[in-house]
């Protein structure tokens, strides 16, 4: 015979659908989609990522509202917290289409609301480039138009969105879907997940930072003790 407790525990567990009533039942609902993130995808897009940092490749980034807000923090992590002590030449090259308030207002007086991304890629974008979207749906018209003209000029599309990723994904060369129906927790994760994903690179980049640093200290050596050099006994040991 089943425990009467249990059974009441089981009945209990919050569902997807299930309506958020209390501070309680907000944040349960965090297991479950921290359970049902896309791990792998998340991974794919740090990788992405570092590979533009490495190859000198420009990050666009935007979104709308929260999204927009988003953009804004994503890409002071990126530009300013992925800096390399000592290296002033080599930076992430990253850049918000939303903190211009000027040439928005000015777009989409002239044209429309939906063109104000798009038009600030045509201006910038080029091959390689990456252009990451940022929408909770998944269907904000000027980050789906923005993703488009990024596509038809050989841009690298990443999209960070939630429901059941709206018409993102179709745009996009990795989309994370963040699986959660309840937009406030979507920009929740959509916070967490960039954070993450800064982190992540941040790593490597410093990781290349200490293995550069090696093989320039290892090539020194070899210059050293190479014929016709001087001799090791010239030079003091390395502490």
């Amino acid at each position: 015979m089943l425990n009467p407790k249990l059974v009441l525990t089981i009945t209990r567990r919050p569902q997807v659908h299930a309506p958020i009533t209390d501070s309680h039942s907000y944040f349960e609902n965090y297991s479950r989609v921290v359970a049902e993130l896309p791990y792998a995808k998340i991974e794919q897009v740090a990788d992405e990522l570092h590979r533009a940092y490495q190859q000198e490749r420009r990050v666009f980034l935007f979104g709308n509202g929260g999204s927009a807000a988003l953009a804004s923090h994503f890409a002071c992590d990126l530009g300013k917290g992925t800096t390399v002590p000592g290296n002033h030449h080599k930076r992430f090259r990253v850049l918000s289409l939303t903190d211009n308030v000027p040439l928005i207002t000015a777009w989409a007086n002239d044209t429309s609301y939906e063109q104000v991304f798009a038009e600030q890629l045509r201006t910038f974008v080029q091959p390689g480039d990456v252009v990451f979207g940022i929408s909770g749906s998944g269907s904000s018209p000027n980050v789906l138009l923005a993703l488009q003209v990024a596509r038809e000029s050989g841009a690298f599309n990443i999209g960070l969105t939630g429901f059941k990723g709206g018409k993102m994904p179709g745009l996009c060369d990795l989309c994370i879907i963040i699986p959660s129906d309840n937009m406030q927790i979507i920009e929740d994760f959509q916070l967490s997940i960039t954070h993450a994903l800064f982190t992540m690179v941040r790593h490597r980049i410093y990781e290349d930072g200490r293995e550069c640093s090696w093989v320039q200290q290892s090539s020194c050596v070899h210059a050293v003790n190479s014929r016709g050099s001087h001799q090791e006994k010239d030079f003091p040991p390395a502490p």
